[in-house]
């Protein structure tokens, strides 16, 4: 099942393209990478496909809703909480499963938030498919390293039983271990069924990840600015899952 599919798609603004005929197609249970250099619209395409910032050119589907893993700027650990409150936190304001979406809701992510009230950072951490997470429930979010951000975000995401989920520069400030580890965990998230799309410099080798390339050092590229005229309509349609 076609879980979001770009075609042409462009963000423009003022000072050039930010980025441009991208076209990406990803599937339930498929791993994608965006790669390309600092600067070349890899953080405001994958907030386009996921529905949270506009794109001014191309068309953009989506069916199901999208959930951000770790987006620097956007969607952050909290400095003053630690694992486990931010596990607590997402499962209390998310509550149980309704019982007319448990079949929309992948079975682990149905768990989880049934065991909020008893283990929640063991069930979210289960649910995720990362039983050897490195990951310490009580570390506070502004003591987390990069790779540790990362994991947190990505079970986040998850325990929202969404049918993508996005995470941005999943290589940043991490050494080669950690970034074998952050895609292997990515491609158990894919298994698990979600359409996971993420960016990075690079991808490991041996990694499933589909790769597109994006940014060309010809063009200007800034990140994440104002599109170039605010009465210019966005091109997404969502289909109800």
């Amino acid at each position: 099942m076609k879980i979001v599919e770009a075609t042409g798609l462009g963000l423009r603004t003022r000072r050039g393209w930010v980025y441009r005929d991208v076209d990406l197609t990803a599937e339930a249970g498929e791993l994608h990478a965006v790669t390309g250099p600092p600067g070349s619209g890899r953080t405001s395409l994958l907030l386009a496909l996921a529905g949270r910032f506009p794109h001014t050119d191309g068309e953009l589907r989506r069916r199901g809703p999208a959930a951000l893993g770790q987006v620097a700027g956007v969607h952050e650990p909290d400095p003053t909480l630690t694992v486990a409150e931010h596990l607590q936190e997402r499962l209390l304001l998310l509550g149980p499963v309704p019982r007319r979406r448990r079949q929309l809701v992948p079975v682990a992510a149905v768990r989880a938030r049934r065991a909020y009230r008893r283990d929640a950072f063991a069930a979210a951490i289960a649910g995720a498919g990362f039983t050897d997470v490195p990951l310490d429930p009580d570390v506070y979010g502004r003591d987390l390293t990069p790779v540790q951000r990362q994991v947190l975000g990505l079970v986040l995401a998850s325990l929202s039983g969404p049918s993508l989920i996005v995470a941005d520069d999943v290589d940043a400030g991490s050494d080669a271990p950690e970034r074998q580890w952050i895609w292997d965990a990515l491609a158990r998230l894919a298994d698990q069924g979600y359409a996971v799309v993420a960016s990075a410099r690079a991808v490991e080798a041996g990694s499933t990840a589909i790769v597109h390339r994006i940014g060309d050092p010809t063009l200007p590229t800034p990140a994440l600015v104002a599109p170039r005229a605010a009465d210019e309509r966005e091109k997404t349609s969502e289909v109800t899952a």
